[in-house]
């Protein structure tokens, strides 16, 4: 509505009504607050976020702890330089490498028990067959020889082969600990009670035998 005198080409009122057309809108004002509050509750929600995500990195961390002090023996073992002190996770991480090293070495020393027990059996198997050979020669031919042979010549080739076999056992043989005898009289078993070398050994007995007989 134009006022009284004005001409509706005035250029005055054109300017009036354009600044009562452009006069700020209360929906404009809103939109602006809305999307404000949405930025700050977008970076509320991301701060929360990286707060929770951090917390369960941190629960975790103290879980893995907590199984560590379970898991290893030396961690539940009470320390009397700390008293009843919690242990830290420094103190948790040492005794754990200790203890790892310490497996470590068992498990290697369970492998030598392990090696030396089959050379062990390898051993006794032999034995097993000479002694099955000698057993079947008696049963195919239980009176060959009998009444042939004095005691007196069957000690001196008993003798003879026991001297032979103990000059052997005695240049292979450690007596330094148990353990070490143990591993060393298998070794010798299984070097030299072979067949083909026990053979060699009666018949270098006997032919010397021989040799004082005749």
């Amino acid at each position: 509505m134009t006022e009284p005198g004005a001409s509706p080409e005035d250029p005055w009122v054109k300017v009036e009504c354009t600044l009562s057309d452009t006069s700020l809108d209360p929906d404009d004002e809103d939109s602006d607050y809305q999307q404000e509050s949405y930025k700050e509750s977008y970076k509320d929600r991301r701060r929360r976020a990286h707060t929770q995500a951090e917390q369960k990195r941190r629960d975790a961390i103290k879980r893995g702890y907590d199984d560590l002090q379970t898991i290893v023996p030396t961690c539940q073992q009470q320390d009397f330089s700390i008293g009843s002190q919690k242990l830290s996770k420094a103190i948790v991480l040492q005794k754990t490498i200790d203890y790892i090293q310490f497996l470590h070495k068992e498990k290697k020393k369970q492998e030598e028990e392990v090696s030396t027990l089959r050379k062990d059996v390898t051993a006794l198997k032999i034995m097993k067959v000479n002694y099955e050979q000698i057993v079947k020669a008696h049963r195919n031919n239980p009176h060959e020889g009998k009444d042939q042979v004095s005691d007196q010549v069957k000690f001196n080739v008993f003798q003879g082969i026991m001297d032979s076999l103990f000059q052997s056992f005695n240049a292979s043989i450690s007596v330094a600990s148990f353990q070490e005898l143990s591993a060393c009289v298998f070794s010798w078993i299984e070097e030299h009670c072979k067949p083909q070398t026990l053979r060699d050994t009666v018949l270098g007995v006997l032919h010397q035998l021989k040799n004082q007989l005749y």
